[in-house]
C-alpha cells in the first residue's frame, strides 16, 4: 500500500511548539507505506506556516505544505485529498488526540478492502469536558433522526482513511461543502464529515469503523455554541439536498 497522510493547519503554533509535527515526521519518516505527509494550512494568521518551511519541510522529506485561502478545515482536508499522489489517503488532526501509532487500525481496514475506514472513539472520550459529551450525544441524537446515519457510533472521530478514487467520487458529490467554500474564524463543523459518510453509503461504499485510542485535547479551533449551530443548518441542508433529488 502506498499512503498520503494529511493533517489539516490553522493558526497552529501553539501545538507545533509543543511538538506535534516532530511525532508525525519521527513516525511517519521510516514507514514503508506513509510515502507523503501533505500539511495543508488553511490560511493560518499566526506563524505556523513560517515555522513549517523553515523548520519542518528541511527536516522530514516525507512533508508538504499546500497554503489553501482561509476556508476551513473541510476544505483543508478535500485540498489535501485532491493533491495526494498515492492511491490510499488517512487525515489525522494536528493534535495527535488520536496517536499516530493507532493509523495500523485504519491501514489494516484498508487491505481488507474497505472503501472508507474511520476511528471511533465509541463514546470513550476520555477527558473531554462535561458540555462537549453532552454536545456529542445530542449530535448523534440530531444526525441520526435528520440524515439516518444509524448503525455509525462515531462520525466525527479526526482520523479517518479512504481509498483516494473513492473520496474523490464522495467529494465531487457533495454540495455543504463545495470549493471555494468561505469562513470567517475557525471552522471545523462536523457536516463535512456527515456529509462524506452520508454519500458514501448512498453511493454503497464500505464504511469500517475501527475502534482507537483518543485523549481530549483542548483546542482554540473548536465553539461550542458556533459549531453547533453551523453543523445544525448544514445537516439540514444536507437533507434538504437530499430531498430534493440533488445528490442523484
Amino acid at each position: 500500500m502506498n499512503v498520503t497522510l494529511v493533517i489539516p493547519c490553522y493558526n497552529e503554533e501553539v501545538n507545533i511548539q509543543k511538538g506535534v509535527l516532530d511525532r508525525v515526521g519521527n513516525y511517519t519518516k521510516d514507514h514503508e507505506e506513509i510515502k507523503e505527509v501533505i500539511i495543508v494550512d488553511d490560511g493560518s494568521s499566526d506563524s505556523s506556516t513560517n515555522i513549517i518551511k523553515d523548520k519542518y519541510l528541511p527536516l522530514f522529506t516525507k512533508f508538504k505544505l499546500v497554503e489553501n485561502s482561509h476556508q476551513g478545515k473541510a476544505l483543508a482536508v478535500m485540498t489535501g485529498i485532491e493533491k495526494a499522489r498515492y492511491p490510499f489517503v488517512m487525515f489525522s488532526d494536528i493534535d495527535l488526540a488520536t496517536p499516530l501509532e493507532e493509523s495500523e487500525k485504519i491501514l489494516n481496514g484498508l487491505r481488507g478492502g474497505s472503501d472508507v475506514v474511520i476511528g471511533s472513539r465509541a463514546q470513550k472520550r476520555q477527558g473531554a469536558p462535561f458540555t462537549r459529551k453532552l454536545q456529542s450525544m445530542g449530535f448523534t441524537f440530531v444526525r441520526n433522526t435528520i440524515i439516518g446515519l444509524h448503525g455509525i457510533q462515531d462520525t466525527q472521530c479526526g482520523f479517518k482513511g479512504f481509498k483516494k478514487e473513492v473520496a474523490e467520487k464522495i467529494i465531487a458529490k457533495q454540495l455543504v461543502f463545495a470549493k471555494n467554500h468561505q469562513v470567517t474564524g475557525s471552522s471545523v463543523s462536523a457536516a463535512f464529515d456527515l456529509e462524506f459518510l452520508f454519500l458514501a453509503r448512498k453511493l454503497g461504499y464500505t464504511i469500517q469503523e475501527v475502534p482507537v485510542l483518543w485523549r481530549h485535547a483542548e483546542s482554540k479551533n473548536v465553539s461550542l455554541i458556533k459549531d453547533s449551530l453551523e453543523t445544525l443548518k448544514d445537516v439540514f441542508a444536507i437533507r434538504l439536498n437530499d430531498l430534493q433529488g440533488k445528490y442523484t
